[in-house]
């Protein structure tokens, strides 16, 4: 679509699995035309399939996660032929995408300098585990035990760590560079000229621990693992189990809030308690009033409830399975819909709109290897 923000704008994908791919995509949406390079095996992605899917599907559902609105070239850059093809097409394009190890892309004629060398207004997006100075491989899980997440995300203290559902750190680092990538453009109009734009997952996951890392930077204390629950305010995050089976989670972010619940649940007094009263006096007695809430809340129709908290402003939501989330009333509008070569809806990236350009409708699916 001529009219959308990024039209004519020329992007190499040089990354495989979820980060890189993800900034693709999201770049595609937004009109630009994105060429996945693929080694001549195709992205690892492509054979992760669940015991659901097909075994011999052509694409999976995860490499469907990242790879819509793409063309795919594949290219032996271990060849001096499939080298010069690349510099060829490097020096025509605005964006690349890597995912390299330190050191690799060197190995391979695709380096920053290299191509840079080929096209000064090269914006050249590269995605590490742990930065240029490091030769460890980044994987999402790993990073997710060593940068606390993991930790975090036990049940409660003692428990097992957990690792989070998708791979948080992948999309994480996918955010700091789409933004990296929009400041670059910016700032290629002003001088005319590329920039090495560099990201790991390590520091895209550190920049995200938020409160739980200034935590730890204010007081000292240790964050500790309080299953779904806040560290500083209760009741919020808690799942709790009504009468007719609904599984529904509390955000109580404020004592106006919290009166209100208490309205609804028929507890009145429970506001006025001095240890339920103020947040603070909460915190402090979290065990005690989490289990008040679990009887209550065991005696009640949680429909019923929902219904009378969004009508009473008290921020509360029914815990959904992903199939429920995405057959919601507003689901259909972050989909993309089927296309004749893959017959399944995919998930849009960019969940923003704007005022002055239009949603992309429709993209191509995720490309079969080396299908252009």
């Amino acid at each position: 679509m001529t009219d959308l923000p990024l039209y004519g704008l020329r992007v190499l994908e040089l990354a495989s699995v979820l980060a890189g791919p993800q900034v693709g995509q999201f770049l595609a949406e937004l009109g630009a035309d994105v060429l996945k390079i693929e080694a001549p095996a195709g992205d690892v992605t492509r054979t992760w399939r669940t015991p659901a899917e097909a075994p011999d599907a052509p694409i999976s559902a995860y490499f469907s996660a990242a790879n819509w609105g793409k063309t795919s070239r594949v290219l032996d850059l271990t060849a001096a032929t499939g080298r010069a093809e690349l510099h060829a097409l490097a020096a025509r394009a605005d964006i690349v995408l890597a995912s390299y190890k330190p050191g690799d892309a060197a190995k391979l004629g695709a380096d920053y300098a290299t191509l840079a060398a080929l096209n000064p207004r090269l914006l050249y997006g590269s995605i590490t585990g742990y930065g240029p100075e490091s030769s460890r491989a980044g994987y999402d899980a790993v990073l997710q035990a060593e940068t606390g997440f993991m930790h975090l995300n036990a049940t409660g203290p003692g428990q097992p760590a957990q690792k989070m559902p998708v791979a948080l750190i992948d999309l994480l680092t996918a955010h700091q560079l789409k933004e990296a990538l929009l400041l670059a453009l910016y700032q290629r109009e002003r001088t005319g000229r590329g920039t090495l734009l560099e990201v790991s997952l390590h520091d895209s996951a550190l920049a995200s621990l938020a409160n739980q890392a200034t935590s730890w930077l204010v007081t000292g204390h240790e964050p500790q693992p309080l299953g779904s629950g806040h560290p500083s305010i209760v009741p919020y995050g808690t799942v709790y189990t009504a009468a007719d089976g609904t599984r529904l989670l509390l955000a109580v972010g404020s004592d106006g809030q919290f009166r209100q619940l208490c309205t609804v649940l028929e507890q009145p007094a429970w506001a006025t308690d001095a240890r339920f009263s103020t947040n603070p006096a909460r915190v402090a007695h979290r065990q005690q009033l989490e289990e008040l809430l679990r009887r209550r809340i065991a005696q009640v129709s949680g429909a019923e409830l929902l219904a009378e908290l969004e009508k009473r402003v008290v921020p509360a939501g029914a815990v959904r399975t992903v199939g429920e989330a995405l057959t919601q009333p507003a689901a259909p509008a972050m989909l993309l819909p089927p296309t004749a070569d893959f017959p399944h809806s995919g998930l849009r990236t960019v969940a923003f709109r704007s005022s002055t350009w239009p949603v992309a409708e429709v993209l191509p699916g995720p490309p079969r290897l080396g299908c252009s």
